[in-house]
Formats: C-alpha cells, sequence, structure tokens
C-alpha cells in the first residue's frame, strides 16, 4: 500500500466509513450476520464459489453463530482468516479453532475451511501458500471481517511493531510479523496478518467492535491519517471498498 495511494484527507476518512448502531449484543450480531451472509449471497449469485476471511478475538463469537444459521450454500464458501498465531490449528488458542467452534456448525457446517497453519510446514511455507490463495483469481475475497483491539490493532499489525511499514507497503497479501513487544499481542507474539494489500480487493469490508471505549477508539482512528499510530487505520485507508462498522455497547 502506497502512502501516497492510501492516505485521503482526514475528512474523506469518514465518508469511507458507514457506521450500524445497535441496541443490544443480540440485535448486533444478527444485524452483522445478515449483513455478511448478503454479500456472500450476492457473490454466490456471480461465481461458483465465494470467499470468507474472519479474524479472531473473543468479540466476533456471537456473530459467527448466527451467521452459521444463514440460508446459504454453504458447500460452495471457502472460509479463511485474516490472521492467525504461530499455532497449530487445533489449539485452543488459535484462531482457526475459533472459527470451527463457532461458525463451521449448523448450516455453515458444509463450508470448507483453509486454515492459514499446518502441520509440518515452517512460517515462511505458510506465508507462501497463504498467498498462493490469496492471488488465485478463480478465489478472490468476497468478504473481509476485521476487528480491532483497545490498542488500535488489527489483524496481527499492531501499532509501532517491528516491521509494521513493511507489512503496510507490501504487495504480498500475508506476512509472518514479530509482535514481541506489543501489549496487545501477550506472549503469542510470533504471527501470519493479512496486510493492506491483502485487504484491498475484497467487496465487502466489515468491522467488528463492542463498547463504548471502542467507540471512542474509533473516532480516533477516523480523526487521524496515521496507520502506524493505529493499523486499524487501513481498514479506511486501503483503496477498495467502503468500511461497514458493526457496533452496539
Amino acid at each position: 500500500m502506497s502512502q501516497e495511494a492510501a492516505r485521503p484527507s482526514t475528512a474523506d476518512l469518514s465518508e469511507r466509513m458507514h457506521l450500524h448502531a445497535y441496541d443490544s449484543v443480540t440485535q448486533w450480531a444478527w444485524g452483522a450476520a445478515v449483513s455478511m451472509a448478503a454479500s456472500l449471497g450476492r457473490s454466490l449469485e456471480e461465481r461458483p464459489r465465494a470467499r470468507l476471511l474472519l479474524s479472531g478475538g473473543s468479540t466476533p463469537a456471537p456473530v459467527y453463530g448466527a451467521l452459521a444459521r444463514a440460508p446459504l450454500e454453504w458447500n460452495r464458501v471457502d472460509v479463511a482468516l485474516v490472521d492467525e498465531r504461530w499455532l497449530q490449528p487445533s489449539d485452543p488458542d488459535s484462531n482457526a479453532h475459533l472459527v470451527r467452534e463457532t461458525l463451521l456448525r449448523h448450516r455453515a457446517a458444509d463450508a470448507r475451511f483453509q486454515t492459514i497453519t499446518q502441520q509440518g510446514r515452517n512460517i515462511q511455507q505458510t506465508v507462501a501458500t497463504a498467498n498462493m490463495h490469496a492471488r488465485s483469481p478463480a478465489d478472490p475475497a468476497d468478504v473481509v471481517v476485521l476487528g480491532m483491539g483497545e490498542d488500535g490493532h488489527t489483524a496481527s499489525l499492531f501499532p509501532r511493531m517491528l516491521g509494521l511499514e513493511h507489512a503496510l507497503g507490501t504487495s504480498a497479501a500475508y506476512v509472518a510479523v514479530d509482535a514481541s513487544g506489543c501489549a496487545g499481542a501477550g506472549h503469542l507474539t510470533q504471527r501470519i496478518s493479512l496486510t493492506p494489500a491483502g485487504l484491498q480487493s475484497a467487496h465487502t469490508r466489515i468491522l467488528l467492535i463492542r463498547g463504548e471505549r471502542k467507540r471512542e477508539l474509533l473516532d480516533r482512528v477516523v480523526a487521524g491519517d496515521d496507520p502506524l499510530e493505529y493499523p486499524a487505520r487501513i481498514a479506511l485507508l486501503t483503496p477498495g471498498a467502503v468500511l461497514h462498522v458493526h457496533w452496539c455497547p
């Protein structure tokens, strides 16, 4: 993502975002799920398969649970990850485990799930495979679901992280990152993350957040244009689809 192409004026940032506010977690979960299902349904009308990229964390679980019941042709949907910790997919702390436990049930049990990490592959091989899938013209990302940490990170791109500038500027869809020293990463600092280049082609861009603190943080994210300060700004700065933010108190 070049700095010139990716930095509209601050006034433009709010115009690149639609905020969907709900009164309760239940309304939020179903509202976001309906929006995601509608986008996937439109893609399935146009192409043989649709591709859904999901984030981990505790926030999106209710949304994934609601989406699992959507009346889609799930056997034509590929589910993949926005980012992953350097863990095996079966590890309870992995994002793959979260997706299996929350989304890949009910009707969505028929979806095809592509994990990032795989047994017997080192991190360089893992990144290469993720980029191969991302580059496939027959398998473009349709819906990308992002989260935002209280430090302003998104995916596994953390503020002032070592190598963040490279991750923001690379033409690769996925990179290996080292979040050592970043409080928001905890002790699991070796990760693979989607980049702005990987986000750019998505037809639908969604951010799931909850709580007043995240709403206040969103205001700060929208008020500036430096992704090194708040990497979550890539959701607005990256050319392409408008960002749909789904929020509840």
